[in-house]
């Protein structure tokens, strides 16, 4: 025990700053990728190449010469094995790491032009109309990371986005229906454009391909996605690979608003959609009353056989 000790007195003196900033960007690599990893395909992966190094290790203690050289053989082909096997896991590793390097500029660049977010009033209004009825839809909202490679694979646009343009889309009467939408730079940058799907195990059964694509191109990239079910009519919105449904129109636009504006708080945040809320409401009351005159003026002119003035009727 003492000789212990007196080793590690004797050892860490030796550390210096570099060596500590050393393990610390090795920790922080590590707790990264444990943390892209978890609960992925990729767990099970990592866990059958530890098993081979078990093996391995296995064969050299007890004289298998022949299943060691066949592992060590074949750890000449290990590393192209791992770029085929985790190239999923890798793609987002790195877009992780430069989401993270460039998110204080772009950050900054996006708060520089926050006040021309008149476009999530489109998107919420046109997805709202949609599920109203039950006409499906895929929106995706570009944040840092170009979804170029996305925009060409569909039909280029280019144009001013509009809540217009958006319905005129997904009408299944037209030819670009089939596909999602992708907003870029407050521009409709392309329609009709094909995604990839999710391959996560754990996504459920009854999602469709809309909702596997939204949750497939966020988790591929740092975008958003809102979804509205056809069978179902309800609206969904996907970030970071994960999927909230069953929204209305107020949680809507403060979901786009806190994945493309971060910065604001979440008192902020709820304040808004509360603002929201009692707008709406005003709005709906509105209507009401309208409706509930219009209904008395025709109580009142039924006996005598009267007909509403079409200024009323509209």
């Amino acid at each position: 025990m003492s000789e212990l000790v007196f080793q590690l007195r004797s050892f860490f003196p030796t550390i210096g700053w570099k060596d500590l900033l050393d393990i610390c960007i090795v920790a922080f690599l590590a707790y990264e990728v444990l943390r892209l990893i978890r609960g992925t395909r990729a767990v099970q992966m990592a866990a059958g190449l530890v098993a081979l190094a078990i093996l391995y290790q296995v064969a050299r203690w007890f004289g298998l010469d022949t299943v060691e050289w066949v592992l060590r053989n074949a750890v000449m082909y290990l590393g192209f094995g791992i770029i085929v096997l985790f190239q999923r896991e890798l793609r987002a590793a790195l877009l992780h790491f430069g989401k993270n390097f460039r998110q204080p500029f772009a950050r900054v660049r996006r708060r520089a032009n926050a006040h021309e977010h008149s476009w999530y009033d489109d998107v919420v209004q046109a997805a709202m109309d949609l599920a109203g009825e039950k006409v499906g839809a895929l929106i995706i909202l570009e944040r840092d990371v170009g979804l170029k490679t996305y925009i060409e694979s569909g039909i280029r646009l280019d144009a001013r986005l509009t809540y217009d343009l958006l319905v005129t889309i997904f009408n299944t009467n037209t030819p670009l229906h089939d596909g999602a939408a992708i907003i870029s730079k407050h521009r409709l940058a392309a329609a009709s454009c094909f995604l990839p799907l999710t391959q996560d195990p754990r996504t459920a059964r009854e999602l469709g391909t809309r909702h596997r694509a939204a949750i497939g191109i966020t988790e591929d990239t740092d975008a958003c996605a809102v979804v509205v079910s056809e069978e179902t009519g309800t609206i969904s919105f996907a970030v970071g690979g994960r999927l909230t449904r069953e929204l209305d129109a107020p949680r809507l636009r403060r979901l786009i608003q806190q994945a493309l504006e971060p910065w604001h708080t979440d008192e902020e945040a709820e304040a808004l959609e509360a603002e929201e809320r009692d707008h709406d409401l005003k709005i709906q009351n509105i209507l009401d009353e309208r409706q509930t005159s219009i209904r008395s003026i025709q109580e009142r002119s039924e006996p005598f056989g009267e007909k509403l003035p079409e200024e009323v009727k509209s």
